[in-house]
């Protein structure tokens, strides 16, 4: 889907300016606006085996969403502008987000996040369909740690630094409010350690250990732009290997975004 075609909440337009290499990743995130940052982000192209892969699901289509458009571009972040809670996953799905535009949309994995965000409150409605169905979130943004859909869901650890300056920005953008940020597998916390990290968050050392329902306190950022302490919480990641087995039961993920619920409503 080309920029400023019509696609709802699209945040690019024509002339939205595209890094096509890492070093060009770097310099279009040095923005002071979250919203430039959001458009600069869909349309990058910095990762050649990314931009294939995305594409060409794009034109071949899962048979079942054979009639509808999709996406076909790098996922931005997508939420509250001044969240208090962070939700951090690895990357979108090819036929998920992929496809809907918006994260953890479209797929069942983002079918259990947005029932479990509704119940303890974070969501406005518990199902997230496509990026025009009102859905909102509440004190809270998700975002993805590699912006575009990955083939077998793994992004080379090339394509991981590539496209950390986005998450990096990002959280900088938003660290005046944060107080929570939630990480989903073990994956996704070794990736917002990394990101908190990029933004300038005194990450501890050793490395704090991912778990379900592990908790570990990031130091305030350095530097000025605000960024207290946050509370990094672990997930499992709702994927249909861990529900189809019970390993991550509802009540299990209501816990653990409950508890962020319950830890961003404190004063800091």
């Amino acid at each position: 889907m080309a920029p400023g075609t019509g696609w709802p909440g699209d945040p690019a337009g024509a002339s939205t300016p595209a890094a096509r290499t890492a070093a060009g990743v770097r310099r279009l995130a040095r923005t002071p606006r979250l919203d430039v940052l959001e458009a600069r982000v869909s349309v990058c192209s910095a990762c050649p085996r990314l931009v294939a892969w995305r594409e060409d699901v794009a034109r071949r289509k899962r048979a079942s969403y054979a009639a509808e458009p999709y996406w076909g571009r790098p996922i931005p972040g997508w939420g509250s502008p001044t969240p208090r809670i962070l939700v951090m996953g690895l990357a979108p799905a090819a036929n998920g987000a992929n496809r809907t535009g918006r994260v953890f949309t479209g797929d069942r994995s983002g079918d259990w996040l947005f029932a479990s965000l509704h119940r303890v409150g974070l969501a406005t409605s518990a199902t997230s369909v496509h990026a025009a169905d009102g859905q909102e979130l509440v004190d809270t943004r998700m975002v993805a740690a590699v912006r575009c859909a990955p083939p077998l869901n793994k992004p080379t650890t090339e394509e991981i630094a590539t496209c950390a300056p986005w998450a990096e920005a990002e959280l900088a953008l938003v660290a005046e409010r944060l107080r929570v940020v939630v990480a989903l597998g073990s994956i996704g916390w070794d990736a917002a350690l990394r990101s908190l990290a990029g933004a300038g968050w005194a990450v501890p050392r050793p490395k704090p250990r991912f778990g379900h329902g592990a908790t570990a306190t990031i130091g305030a950022r350095a530097g000025s732009g605000g960024g207290g302490e946050v509370v990094l919480l672990g997930c499992y990641h709702p994927s249909q290997q861990n529900t189809f087995t019970g390993r991550l039961t509802e009540q299990m993920l209501d816990d653990v975004l409950g508890r962020a619920a319950a830890l961003a409503r404190m004063d800091p």
